[in-house]
């Protein structure tokens, strides 16, 4: 492995975690568009910055992108407010406007200048490590490296600062508010880490995979867990892993990395969309068969508590009465035969005590609307679930 493909693996891994970190935060917040938002609406931000000091590597068009992201976040927010459209609305209203104005800038002002909107949105990591940082003559690596190196060290640094502060007004505004702090100045705080993740990402990987990284990787961890903690490491680690199999999957195919890392991301998100444990597709259509087949079970144990007649109680009765198909009644069958609810004699399905006292609960919370308790009685009456 040369020098060149460490250190474009080493800018990927950082700008990955540089983007989980507010990333995670978004999507929590129900904003994810919000940073696709960001990420075009800065243009003038950089144009503008770039006209002041005529530098493309002035810390200054940092400063003025990442104050037109909030510009972007405030204008948003307050169209919102109003009612009239919905936030969605409001970002395709916003983020093309501010996106116009620097293509137009850009345009009429700066055609002479390598900045342009190619260069702006797509990027290229196969160039940065030919972007030297140079100190008093010697080389001291990418330049995207530490631009990209320092924003993560600032984020990591206010994450651990205000960590408490950052998920208290995530999941409960009311409650940050009673206890001192603002939970405005944390959002825009939030905002403003967001746009200067995103500035500074440009010029290594572009505004498309900086969206990718920052929405992607905490999306797929949403759905894995519940605790803020494990969720940012999570996102972290899925963020570190396409950066570096998507390079190698472009470096076998010749084929663009931010394009591969990109297409990576979204087979992870993929797979832990399909197969996550408790939110998974596939867990969420194998739990509501499960549901339907104990509601078909608590139907039959109910109607066997209200008949005693034996016609009421054959097996066939299921198919014949309450018109279930032969898989379906069998399936039932099985389920309270495997939970010792019912006996079975001379095709009379009869309950036994432990079904007469399961089924007893039931219409007690039947008949006091308390339906709800029945499914924490399952838990203690199923050994085996449908």
């Amino acid at each position: 492995m040369s020098n060149a493909q460490l250190e474009i693996q080493l800018i990927a891994s950082l700008v990955a975690v540089a983007c989980a970190i507010p990333g995670t935060f978004l999507v929590l917040r129900k904003m994810a568009m919000i940073s696709d938002a960001i990420s075009h609406s800065i243009l003038p931000g950089i144009v503008v910055g770039f006209f002041v000091t005529q530098d493309l590597n002035s810390p200054l068009l940092i400063l003025l992108a990442a104050l037109t992201g909030i510009i972007t976040v405030v204008l948003v927010e307050y169209i919102q407010k109003t009612g009239l459209v919905k936030e969605d609305t409001a970002i395709g209203l916003v983020f093309p406007a501010m996106f116009s104005i620097g293509v137009i800038l850009i345009a009429k002002n700066a055609n002479d200048v390598h900045l342009d909107v190619d260069a702006v949105l797509l990027g290229e990591l196969a160039f940065a490590p030919f972007d030297r940082l140079l100190i008093a003559g010697t080389d001291v690596g990418p330049k995207s490296l530490w631009v990209v190196g320092t924003i993560l060290l600032i984020t990591i640094t206010l994450l651990i600062l205000f960590f408490k502060e950052l998920k208290i007004s995530t999941f409960d505004k009311g409650l940050a508010a009673s206890l001192g702090f603002s939970p405005a100045i944390i959002h825009y705080g939030l905002m403003s880490v967001a746009s200067v993740t995103t500035v500074g990402s440009f010029d290594a990987v572009g505004a498309i995979l900086v969206v990718a990284l920052m929405i992607a990787p905490a999306a797929a961890a949403y759905l894995l867990t519940t605790d803020l903690k494990k969720m940012l490491a999570l996102a972290i680690g899925f963020g570190i892993f396409s950066a570096i199999f998507g390079y190698w999957v472009a470096h076998w195919l010749d084929a663009s990395i931010a394009g591969s890392i990109t297409t990576v991301l979204g087979l992870v998100f993929l797979l832990v969309y399909l197969f996550a444990p408790s939110k998974g597709v596939i867990a969420v259509m194998y739990r509501e068969k499960q549901q339907r087949t104990e509601v078909s079970l608590l139907t039959f144990l109910l109607h066997l508590k209200n008949h005693d007649e034996l016609e009421e109680r054959h097996v066939n009765h299921l198919r014949e009465h309450i018109n279930w198909q032969k898989v379906r009644a069998k399936t039932v069958l099985d389920l309270a035969k495997k939970n010792n609810m019912i006996h079975i004699e001379k095709n009379i399905v009869s309950l036994t005590k432990k079904g007469d006292e399961f089924t007893s609960k039931a219409i007690d919370y039947i008949m006091t609307n308390e339906d709800a308790q029945i499914e924490d009685m399952k838990d203690d009456f199923f050994l085996f679930r449908g």
